[in-house]
């Protein structure tokens, strides 16, 4: 269950450096949404505190500093207060600030390693039973010896050599890294090798990143990216075929009126809902609403279903704006990927 932490607590964060996990534990959340975002920043501001950079877009491990609020520059506020657009356009200092290896799970999920005194035929057999495709030799995970890979073994038997562990070993040149070290530089390694051994912080292999890694972890991250892209797209695409530039207008509350376009293109995620939502607080604005939803010409579009599949995509929008390192639930991507067929139906 998700706490306020008490007065004295929070203030005592004032002017220390710590993990985005630590803000998250101290209030019992587990998983960054939108309510438990709102929670902490709220908490936070009511105590004269915030975070550099914002704990909202950070990785779990990543440090932020907790300063007094009034050190910090003003931001400028929505035109309307009964707006709410935090999860639209995130300014440049909200993004990443570095993606190190040991972000990727398999850098610090531990990995299958032998002894040096082990069997051939038993270290392969491991690499067949752990479907992995190299297999460290080492001594208390601290010492490495060598590495041995499906491609050093077919060299062994090309080479005549017998068929012992130490000859199957790739020992020179091995690619091995620190956790700390940032992602990207480590790419052409793993491109070379195929895959790239981690050491943790306390010098030990703590995981191996391979090709097919990294494959996973961004296919999980960039696919949802995609799908929402692709769902604004064919919004806006519907919207501007409908709606003139005053009705666009109306809704882009969020700016000053000599900077509304009108043009559909510079539409807000939360825009689209307060152009169709029939049940809006704003009375005004709802009565706009059913007059946009009519100008759609979808008969068989039911709307109260359509409106709750639109929210819920703005809500995990909101989660992918905040980089939440853990991957997407499959129920979310599927949600995504549903709306995004049916507004393909809908869209001539």
């Amino acid at each position: 269950m998700t706490t306020r932490p008490s007065e004295h607590d929070l203030a005592s964060l004032k002017g220390r450096t710590m993990p985005v996990q630590d803000i998250l534990d101290l209030f019992r959340v587990r998983v960054r949404d939108h309510r438990t975002v709102h929670l902490i920043s709220q908490a936070l501001t009511d105590a004269g505190l915030t975070t550099l950079p914002d704990f909202a877009v950070c990785g779990l491990r990543s440090n932020v500093d907790v300063v007094p609020l009034a050190s910090v520059p003003a931001q400028a506020t929505p035109a309307d207060p009964d707006d709410e657009e935090e999860e639209e356009g995130l300014p440049s200092q909200a993004l990443p600030q570095r993606l190190l290896l040991g972000d990727i799970p398999s850098a610090r999920r531990g990995l299958v390693s032998v002894g040096p005194g082990t069997p051939l035929a038993q270290a392969t057999f491991l690499m067949r039973t752990e479907g992995v495709s190299q297999i460290p030799v080492t001594t208390g995970m601290a010492q490495i010896h060598g590495v041995v890979t499906w491609g050093s073994v077919a060299k062994m038997y090309e080479a005549g050599k017998p068929p012992t562990l130490d000859n199957a070993m790739e020992k020179d040149s091995l690619p091995l890294a620190d956790a700390r070290q940032e992602f990207f530089a480590a790419l052409p390694v793993i491109r070379e090798h195929g895959y790239l051994l981690v050491r943790g912080d306390d010098g030990c292999l703590s995981g191996i990143v391979t090709a097919a890694d990294i494959t996973d972890r961004f296919e999980g991250a960039a696919r949802p990216f995609f799908i929402v892209g692709e769902i604004e797209s064919l919004l806006r695409r519907c919207l501007g075929a409908a709606l003139d530039q005053e009705t666009i207008k109306a809704v882009q509350t969020n700016k000053k009126p000599e900077h509304r376009t009108g043009q559909v293109s510079d539409l807000m995620f939360g825009d689209y809902l307060k152009l169709l939502d029939g049940d809006q607080t704003k009375q005004a604005m709802a009565e706009r609403a059913d007059a946009n939803w009519e100008a759609l010409k979808w008969p068989n579009m039911p709307r109260e279903q359509f409106i709750g599949r639109l929210k819920r995509v703005k809500d995990i929008r909101n989660r992918i704006a905040h980089f939440d390192e853990k991957p997407l639930p499959q129920e979310m991507l599927d949600e995504l990927t549903t709306f995004a067929k049916v507004l393909r139906a809908f869209v001539s």
